[in-house]
């Protein structure tokens, strides 16, 4: 398989102690009214320091890419939600052999809208696409300059388009969004008219390409980090108490967050040693133990330590509001059942040690 050119993302630093140095101080300092405009701050800021220049899923380091992924989910989902999405469209960039502008910050938005509520034309002799309508659930819509959007047109072809926000014609409507959790991301609808963007890749290159698969592991490896820092919270709070009710519990996290945990680094592995294979099954299961590991964890949180985790501090009550959000992102018995019909069709038998 050939792979995208590194050329333009070299290969980041050690990046969980800086990234550490990045958000932690400012967070613990911010109240909860202002992490929205905070997260778009640390973005901005995390992008300058060149601390968005992952390793591409797939070159060997797959691993570390999702490791600084989970190390800015730890400390706040909703700046993980926006730094995922903007090291996503970096690599889907790079698959698509797509130049990016210098110092732009990016979303990735492939929620589909009602059909025929975002309406794709291109003028005769034009390399550019014109776009009208609206296009719903855009994280980060403030806080970002470009982004990434999937569009369906008529004949039942998939296309991703480059946006840029900043252009006459494209207006960020924030009123959507009722939720507690993951109010920080400001997701909002996007009201297009004649906004001018352009083709990434051929028809139904985002969603056939292998980085697509791949990419949703990368959410699962963002599930992990904040189910992590929820495991450190109860191991903190328990270590001087000898209840032993509380204690199971822990016993309980701990084995739900290393299930995770290898799962993850199996993928990784995997991913790496076969870069161009279509990473479906991998992907749905390893996203569905994960997010299974984080229910289980903050069951455990909950009963082993009451209340406090979710109203005595503002870190681990924004992950306990946030993450039930995020996860919400998995189709549940859906995927159960998409994982299970791939297994039919190609395992022969479940796998053994």
């Amino acid at each position: 398989m050939n792979r995208p050119a590194l050329a333009d993302l070299p290969d980041c630093p050690s990046l969980p102690a800086q990234l550490e140095q990045f958000i932690a101080p400012a967070l613990a300092a911010c109240a909860h009214e202002q992490v929205a405009a905070l997260d778009a701050r640390l973005l901005r800021q995390l992008v300058t320091a060149g601390l968005d220049r992952l390793p591409l899923p797939g070159h060997g380091e797959t691993l570390a890419r999702w490791q600084a992924l989970a190390a800015v989910a730890a400390h706040d989902l909703s700046l993980a939600k926006l730094y995922e999405a903007h090291t996503d469209a970096l690599a889907i960039l790079a698959e698509a052999g797509h130049a990016r502008p210098a110092r732009s910050i990016w979303g990735v938005w492939c929620a589909q809208g009602r059909p025929g509520s975002l309406g794709m034309r291109t003028p005769a002799a034009e390399e550019h696409v014109l776009l009208e309508g609206e296009k719903p659930w855009c994280s980060g819509a403030a806080s970002v300059t470009h982004a990434l959007l999937s569009h369906r047109d008529e004949a039942g072809q998939t296309w991703l388009l480059a946006l840029e926000l900043g252009q006459r014609g494209v207006e960020i409507i924030e009123d959507d969004w009722a939720a507690v959790g993951m109010s920080a991301t400001r997701t909002a609808r996007l009201r297009l008219h004649n906004a001018s963007a352009q083709r990434v890749g051929g028809p139904g290159f985002y969603l056939d390409r292998p980085g697509f698969w791949q990419g949703g592991i990368g959410i699962a490896a963002c599930w992990h980090g904040a189910a992590a820092a929820l495991v450190a919270l109860l191991r903190e709070q328990l270590a001087q108490r000898a209840d032993p009710h509380a204690l199971a519990r822990l016993g309980s996290a701990e084995c739900a967050l290393s299930t995770s945990a290898a799962t993850l680094r199996e993928s990784a592995a995997r991913i790496d040693a076969f870069p161009g294979e279509n990473a479906m099954r991998h992907a749905l299961r390893s996203r569905l133990i994960v997010e299974r590991a984080c229910t289980q964890i903050i069951s455990d949180l909950g009963a082993a330590l009451g209340p406090h985790p979710y109203c005595g501090q503002r870190r681990s009550a924004r992950l306990l509001a946030d993450l039930p959000v995020w996860l919400r992102q998995s189709h549940a018995e859906r995927d159960l059942a998409a994982l299970a019909t791939s297994c039919l069709q190609e395992e022969s038998a479940p796998c053994l040690l």
